[in-house]
């Protein structure tokens, strides 16, 4: 899968629009449209940026890798393997949900 086809296939399974993930990363909208077609790719930065927003590795955005994964995730804790890629994103969004509950919960701590 291209980079393209993965940033297209992101954008839509988080339900944003173009604009909306454009006006996100500080883009014009033609600007991105470009990177779904193939058209142009982002620069270094832009593409971290791609990558924080999605919680995924820049090598996974370049097809360098099938496993999503962003560096620094401790996998250990469960074989991811044997999931289909359904199952890891169901995972992925469990995990951010309790990290934002988790942030809600300590901002009322401060």
């Amino acid at each position: 899968m291209t980079f393209a086809e993965r940033l297209k296939k992101l954008r839509k399974n988080h339900d944003l629009t173009q604009q909306k993930l454009a006006d996100h990363l500080g883009l014009k909208r033609p600007t991105y449209a470009k990177y779904e077609t193939g058209e142009n790719q982002p620069d270094p930065d832009t593409l971290k940026k791609i990558a924080d927003f999605f919680n995924v590795s820049v090598d996974y955005l370049l097809g360098r890798t099938d496993d999503p994964t962003p560096p620094g995730v401790n996998t250990v804790f469960y074989d991811l393997d044997g999931l289909t890629e359904e199952e890891k994103k169901y995972l992925y969004m469990q995990l951010e949900i309790f990290r934002k509950l988790k942030e809600e919960l300590n901002k009322g701590k401060e």
